[in-house]
Formats: C-alpha cells, sequence, structure tokens
C-alpha cells in the first residue's frame, strides 16, 4: 500500500510539471504575438516534444499502476483520471504550438488592433488550467465547479473577439488574413479552456464519483 501510495504522488508530480509547461507555452505563444518575439515562440515549439515525452511517461507509469497493483475505488479513479488529464494536457500543448505558429507568421506584420483581449483571453484560459490541476491534486470539488463556472467568460470573449475581428474585414479586405490569424488564436485558446473543463470534470468523477459531462453542473460548449 505504501508502495501504491508513492507513486500515485509522483504521478501527480508528473502531472503538476506538465500542466505548468503547457501553461508556459499558452503565455509564450501569445506574448509571441504581442511583443513580436520570435524567440517566446521558438521556445514553445522547443518544449513540444518535452511535452509528448511526459505524456508516453505518463501513460507508462499509469498502466503499470492498472496491471500490477490492481488499484481499487479512489485509486482507480484517480489513475484513469490521470490518464485522460495526461491526453488533455498533450493536446493543450499543441494547440500552444499552433498558437506559436499563428504568431510567427503575423511576425512582420502590423496588426489590424493592439491584440488587448487575446492577452485578457490568454489570462483567463492560464487560470482555468492553473485551478483544475491544484484541483485535480488537492482533490478540490469546489475548485472544479470554478473552473467549470468559468467556461462561459471564455466563450463570451472568444465570441466578441470573432465579431470585433469580422467587422475590420468587412471595412478592409488587406486585414483579412491577419484577420483570420487572429480568429484561429482566439479559437485555440478556447479549445484549451474547454481541455481544462474536461479536466475538471475528471476531478469531480474522482472526488465524488459523478459524471457531469452531461449533467446541469456541466456548461455546456459552443
Amino acid at each position: 500500500m505504501r508502495h501504491l501510495e508513492e507513486e500515485l504522488e509522483d504521478l501527480r508530480k508528473r502531472l503538476l510539471e506538465m500542466s505548468g509547461l503547457v501553461e508556459a507555452g499558452i503565455y509564450h505563444s501569445v506574448q509571441a504575438l504581442v511583443e513580436k518575439d520570435p524567440k517566446q515562440a521558438q521556445l514553445v515549439l522547443k518544449n513540444e516534444a518535452r511535452i509528448n515525452q511526459m505524456q508516453i511517461d505518463i501513460d507508462e507509469i499509469a498502466t503499470n499502476l492498472l496491471a500490477l497493483e490492481q488499484p481499487v475505488a479512489t485509486d482507480l479513479r484517480l489513475i484513469t483520471a490521470a490518464m485522460k488529464i495526461n491526453t488533455e494536457l498533450e493536446r493543450m500543448g499543441d494547440l500552444a504550438v499552433n498558437m506559436a505558429e499563428r504568431a510567427l507568421s503575423l511576425m512582420d506584420q502590423k496588426l489590424v488592433r493592439p491584440p488587448v483581449d487575446i492577452p485578457h483571453l490568454a489570462n483567463l484560459v492560464e487560470s482555468m488550467v492553473r485551478k483544475t490541476l491544484d484541483a485535480f491534486v488537492k482533490r478540490d470539488a469546489e475548485l472544479a465547479r470554478v473552473v467549470l463556472a468559468s467556461d462561459d467568460a471564455v466563450d463570451a470573449l472568444r465570441d466578441a473577439i470573432y465579431i470585433e475581428l469580422i467587422r475590420f474585414m468587412e471595412r478592409d479586405l488587406t486585414v483579412v488574413r491577419q484577420s483570420v490569424d487572429l480568429m484561429f488564436i482566439a479559437r485555440n485558446l478556447e479549445r484549451v479552456a474547454d481541455h481544462a473543463t474536461n479536466i475538471a470534470e475528471d476531478v469531480l468523477f474522482v472526488v465524488e464519483g459523478v459524471d457531469v459531462r452531461h449533467h446541469a453542473t456541466r456548461t455546456s460548449h459552443t
């Protein structure tokens, strides 16, 4: 039993480390856009391989725990949730890479306007990622519900960014390409938030043993 507890703690720590890399990737990809700094974008691209390797390592640890320790009840829910969270984090990392690549494509262009709303959206999303992993580690169901509730604000801000960029494109066809890139960045941030809500649902499953994916507790996505 002692060995299982140590392995589970190692699993939590690895997920937290991976989450930190993903959160940093989101931050640096947006800063690359705002500051027109290719070094920040390259940092995101460089860390992609590390995140991918962490996903493989975490999956191996979790699979071995299932096979060798035969966990039950809460421990079993925790391990299966960890495997799902691992996948969600890797997908978030891919989205950060996509944003960094978009930022590089916009590097030599004068933006249609200072991207004030996109950094604000990124801050909301980074906070969701941070809180959802804190909720997992601390087994905090209430914090997980806070993450679920935050999804509406992200969706609303994404919609506002879309509307503004569409108006720019309607007035000036020369800004269509960069406006589309900015819309993709906003969309990727919103998708990261979706993955964070998925993790929050997994936390509720671990802590309370309930599945809220299609329940009223779960905020529906647009």
